[in-house]
């Protein structure tokens, strides 16, 4: 398992971007616009992980702060601008499988083979990321309902 991202959800885009590059020095190493989402995704990585960055792949790399700004107004409440943590994990089905066998609720089951979301104790919302390209769709993960939210 490696440690990809804590997601924070923010209301204004350039104030939050004036915080964390301004004033704390984190640089974008990547950004992602949804028109279809409605959102923008803006990755931070710290000014030392420069050299992890450059050798990570794209679409994953060195351990990052991501942004995500809605871009429609909604209300978190303070509880919600913490989004979740992302790991990346070997074999999404086997992980899932073994965290059901331990009494964990697959609030977001793998049907794509390459994401899902727990919750911890605490209602911490996880996310499991497949490692390289996503598996193939299958049962029982590919018509498996949604449980309550992440």
């Amino acid at each position: 398992m490696r440690y990809l991202h804590t997601m924070l959800r923010v209301h204004k885009l350039d104030a939050a971007l004036k915080f964390y590059v301004d004033a704390l020095g984190l640089k974008e190493v990547r950004r992602i616009d949804s028109e279809k989402g409605r959102f923008t995704l803006v990755f931070l990585g710290a000014p030392d992980d420069d050299a992890i960055i450059a050798q990570s792949p794209a679409t994953r790399g060195a351990p990052v702060v991501e942004l995500t700004y809605n871009w429609d107004e909604e209300k978190y409440g303070e509880d919600r601008f913490f989004g979740h943590l992302a790991y990346e994990v070997d074999d999404i089905y086997a992980t899932c499988e073994r965290l059901m066998k331990l009494g964990i609720t697959i609030n977001r089951p793998p049907r794509d083979g390459n994401m899902a979301f727990i919750r911890s104790p605490d209602l911490h919302s996880i996310e499991l990321l497949q490692k390289g390209e996503p598996k193939p769709a299958q049962e029982p993960w590919a018509s498996m309902p949604n449980v309550g939210h992440w």
